[in-house]
C-alpha cells in the first residue's frame, strides 16, 4: 500500500495519474559542469547558451510505454547559434506556432544511454501554449525512441525519483522487485534501495557456493548475518557471496546524484509552458 506519492515540482499537488508521467531535466548534459556565469537565459529559461558549450532550447520528447502510459521527457535541444536566435526572436510572437527546427539531443537518457545522446530530431511546435514537441527523429535509434511503444518498467527503472506508478526493477539473471508507488531508488555497493518519508528497503542478490546445500540451509546461513547475529555470521561469510562486479557495473540502476539533475512533474502542465520560469 502506498503511504507517499510525490508532489508536482511545477504546483506542488500529488501525482496520481498513471498515464501520463513528466520527468524534465534541468541542464543539457554538457552544462552540467559549467560555472553558472557561464549558462545565460535569453528570456524564457527555455533558451540557454552556455559559455564554450553550446546553444539549447529546451522541448518535449514523448515516449510511448507499456500500461497505456505515456512518459514526456522535458530536454534540451542542442542547436546552431542561428537557431536559437530566430527562436528567441518568436518565442513571444505570433509566429511562435509555426516554430520548426532541427538539433542534437543533449542527454544521456537510460535505457538508451549514448545511443540518444548526439541524435539528430526535429522539433515543432504544436500548441502554442506549450513547447516544442521533438516530432522526427532522423537516425535509426531517435526515429524509434519515437515510435515504438517501450517496456514501462525497463524504462522508469531507470528512473530514481518518487513515481505515481509501481515499477518492477531486475536484479539480475531472472531476479526482480516490485518498487512501490512514492519509493525513490538506487543502486549503492552492490544493493538495491528505496526509500520514502516513513519507509526504506535495500535487496541484495546473494550466491550460494556450497555444492548440494539446500535452500532451507543456504537461507539459515544468510539468516546469521542479520543484527545481532555478527559472531556466526563471521563463522559462514566465506560460504555466501554477493553477485560478481557485473551487478555493480549494471548501468540500469539509479545511481546517487542522477535525481539531482531532474524534476518531476504530472498532469500539471506548468513544466510544459514555453515561457516557465524553473530554475
Amino acid at each position: 500500500m502506498t503511504g507517499h506519492l510525490p508532489s508536482c515540482s511545477c504546483c506542488g499537488d500529488s501525482l496520481t495519474d498513471e498515464r501520463r508521467i513528466d520527468i524534465g531535466f534541468k541542464l543539457p548534459d554538457a552544462a552540467l559542469t559549467a560555472p553558472e556565469e557561464a549558462r545565460h537565459r535569453l528570456g524564457p529559461s527555455a533558451l540557454l547558451r552556455v559559455d564554450g558549450v553550446g546553444s539549447f532550447i529546451r522541448c518535449l520528447l514523448p515516449v510511448g510505454l507499456t500500461h497505456a502510459t505515456e512518459l514526456v521527457l522535458g530536454v534540451w535541444l542542442e542547436v546552431d547559434d542561428d537557431v536559437l536566435r530566430k527562436a528567441h526572436d518568436l518565442w513571444e510572437d505570433q509566429g511562435y506556432a509555426d516554430l520548426v527546427f532541427r538539433g542534437r539531443l543533449a542527454h544521456r537518457i537510460r535505457p538508451w544511454g549514448d545511443d540518444l545522446l548526439g541524435a539528430e530530431f526535429t522539433a515543432r511546435v504544436a500548441d502554442p501554449e506549450e513547447l516544442p514537441y521533438l516530432v522526427m527523429g532522423h537516425d535509426p535509434v531517435a526515429a524509434r525512441v519515437l515510435a515504438d511503444t517501450w517496456d514501462r518498467d525497463q524504462v522508469l527503472s531507470r528512473f530514481p525519483h518518487q513515481l505515481p506508478v509501481d515499477v518492477r526493477t531486475g536484479l539480475g539473471d531472472h531476479w526482480s522487485v516490485v518498487r512501490s508507488a512514492g519509493l525513490t531508488a538506487r543502486f549503492v555497493d552492490g544493493a538495491d534501495q528505496f526509500a520514502g518519508p516513513d519507509r526504506s528497503a535495500a535487496v541484495t542478490v546473494f550466491t550460494d557456493d556450497t555444492p548440494g546445500r539446500t535452500p532451507e540451509g543456504f537461507l539459515s546461513v544468510t539468516a546469521c548475518r542479520c543484527p545481532g547475529q555478527r559472531s556466526r555470521a563471521a563463522a559462514h561469510r566465506a560460504s555466501v557471496r554477493r553477485p560478481p562486479s557485473r551487478l555493480l557495473a549494471d548501468p540500469g540502476r539509479p545511481r546517487p546524484g542522477t535525481a539531482r539533475v531532474l524534476r518531476l512533474h504530472g498532469a500539471c502542465p506548468g513544466h510544459r509552458r514555453r515561457c516557465v520560469l524553473h530554475p
